[in-house]
């Protein structure tokens, strides 16, 4: 039995009582925003509007917030005295997007409300922040507005926590400050291992002296694909793949897809099947335009709108990770039209050149870097 267990059987085995928020914790708005010259001039105190909410850190065990804004640092105390505050607090934006920070230490801000605890050996101010988290979802339908929206401070206040004994409360917060300071340290050495992975894979695909070729001219047939509106997918039926899909589900290679249709619900039909490349040619940014991958399964599958497909003798694999280096993505950022959407046409993605050694030397690079991305991705 764990050591949260026996607590809890302990301490509070008939369950927790539930009290409002208002009841427990104190709120204030104290600070407007401090004007732009002061900011200049002040460097080191945490100034916290909306927008510099960011992702918790760990460092050294501490939990803290940190911003790249650098207008959001002070230095001299005097300037900030009228603003300055100390102590242990949660944020919630007042305006943005629902978030929620835990700090504790000497701080300057505006544009959110400040929640402490009434009495901290009634209610942990790191389980309150805890406990407003795991509520996002629900103080999100709380914000109101048009332009900047703002949450209803009077829902908020009414939201219930469980109030456990603090013995427990305190036990949960060692708990999910190591599964913090875990998931930051993982999500640093994945990071890593992103990195080496994109520098082996570009050094072992670019850093070869051989003939490089446009797509253009390993293509025996390159077309775009036709329409699946989001109603058109199914459980059943032939497997389909729509753009979004190459962006959010596909990586460098698939052979399933997670996409059905009617396949004589679809006017205009557009196949892939076995080693095809596809292409999205739609999407939010330049720098991911045109992600690619192939399609390594068996089945007849229909390809929808904004994608291209490109047939060809090569091996798919190798294609598909020479068209994911930096060099490869770089070429395909070039001469997108940039609205709402970024676009890519076939004859920006024929015009791409890629090295090409023999279909030997291809399925050896395809090999090694499927290992490699099995390591990196596990």
């Amino acid at each position: 039995m764990s050591k949260l267990e026996t607590l809890i059987n302990t301490l509070c085995p008939n369950g927790v009582e539930y009290k409002e928020l208002w009841a427990l914790t104190a709120w204030d708005k104290k600070f407007n925003a401090v004007d732009k010259e002061k900011q200049k001039r002040i460097l080191r105190y945490h100034y916290f509007l909306a927008s510099d909410l960011k992702p918790l850190i760990v460092e050294g065990g501490n939990v803290k917030i940190l911003t790249t804004n650098t207008s959001s640092l002070y230095t001299t105390e005097e300037l900030a005295c009228e603003y300055l505050s100390e102590g242990e607090i949660v944020c919630i934006p007042w305006g943005g997007n629902p978030n929620v920070q835990y700090y504790k230490g000497k701080f300057i801000t505006a544009d959110n409300r400040i929640a402490t605890s009434l009495n901290t050996e009634i209610l942990d101010n790191k389980f309150l922040y805890y406990y407003l988290q795991n509520q996002l979802d629900v103080i999100a339908t709380f914000y109101r507005g048009s332009g900047i929206k703002h949450p209803s401070m009077q829902k908020v206040l009414g939201l219930k926590i469980p109030v456990p004994p603090i013995a427990v409360q305190r036990e949960i917060v060692r708990i999910l400050d190591n599964f913090t300071e875990l998931t930051a340290e993982l999500t640093a050495e994945l990071t890593a291992r992103k990195k080496q992975y994109e520098y082996y894979r570009d050094s072992l695909i670019l850093e070869q002296n051989i003939e490089y070729k446009t797509l253009g001219e390993i293509a025996t047939e390159i077309y775009r694909g036709s329409g699946i509106k989001r109603d058109e997918v199914t459980q059943e039926g032939i497997q389909c793949v729509r753009y979004g899909e190459i962006y959010t589900t596909y990586d460098i290679w698939f052979d399933k897809c997670v996409s059905h249709t009617n396949e004589e619900k679809i006017s205009s039909k557009k196949y892939f099947e076995h080693g095809d490349i596809l292409f999205a040619i739609t999407g939010e940014n330049v720098e991911e335009i045109a992600k690619s991958c192939a399609y390594v399964g068996n089945d007849k599958c229909l390809s929808g709108g904004d994608i291209v497909v490109m047939k060809h003798n090569e091996n798919p694999k190798y294609l598909a990770y020479a068209l994911s280096t930096t060099d490869a993505q770089r070429q395909k950022s070039y001469g997108k039209i940039k609205s709402k959407v970024v676009h890519a046409s076939v004859p920006s993605i024929k015009s791409i050149f890629i090295p090409l050694p023999p279909l030997d030397e291809q399925q050896r690079i395809a090999d090694i870097l499927d290992k490699f991305h099995s390591l990196v991705t596990d």
